[in-house]
């Protein structure tokens, strides 16, 4: 059995972005929230060169927050805008040719994960992160009882991070008790109602919460 010594982290996940401007207003408000190791940027539909030029225009805000950006993309967009990383949902084929692109120079994660074998497959084809939860292509949400057993297993078992995403605000606790090592909070977060320092800030307190029970052991 494998154990994992460093501390649950947050991760964002971001709604398609388009206007990269109004993005960075957000991600600056979450950033103020509080500790954030990655940033998953999912892009908006456009040509290749509008892409990158969104990545461009978010790399540097994140990155000098000591944030990472990890970009739901092509490996071309996410080197070319400066990205530290991609989100792939492609299987191992797409994790075959991002390694061969980006050596081992950049971050490469996996998700749209349906079964235990596809996470185990991704974990031996290198990645950095296997991620649990995520929505659906269609939209549609997996069963959190579903995703905190599945986070819970390959955190107990595994050495490759994990990340268990959050459907919204009251899963935060129960995920943070699988012991995954990032908790991700998705497009939900962003909404425009949605306080989003304040829930970073929650999300860190539910993380450090458990930390405290589990050094009082």
């Amino acid at each position: 059995m494998t154990t994992h010594p460093t501390p649950t982290r947050l991760m964002l996940v971001t709604p398609p972005v388009s206007d990269a401007e109004a993005m960075a207003f957000r991600l600056m408000q979450a950033m103020a929230g509080g500790d954030i190791a990655a940033i998953v940027l999912r892009l908006a539909d456009g040509d290749e060169r509008s892409r990158i030029e969104r990545v461009k225009r978010l790399a540097g805000p994140v990155q000098s927050g000591n944030v990472a950006l990890v970009v739901e993309a092509s490996a071309l967009v996410a080197t070319r805008g400066g990205a530290d990383g991609v989100h792939l949902t492609s299987g191992p084929e797409g994790i075959a040719e991002a390694r061969s692109s980006l050596k081992n120079e950049r971050i490469i994660g996996a998700g749209g994960l349906r079964a235990r074998h596809d996470a185990m497959d991704m974990g031996e084809a290198g990645v950095d992160y296997v991620m649990f939860g995520e929505p659906r292509p269609d939209g549609s949400i997996p069963p959190l009882p579903a995703v905190i057993e599945r986070a819970g297993w390959w955190a107990e078992i595994f050495e490759t991070p994990c990340v268990a995403y959050a459907p919204d605000a009251d899963s935060i606790g129960p995920l943070v008790e699988t012991g995954a090592e990032f908790i991700a909070l998705g497009a939900w977060a962003f909404d425009e109602e949605q306080d989003l320092r304040g829930l970073v800030a929650q999300a860190n307190a539910a993380i450090a919460a458990r930390a405290a029970r589990k050094s009082a052991r």
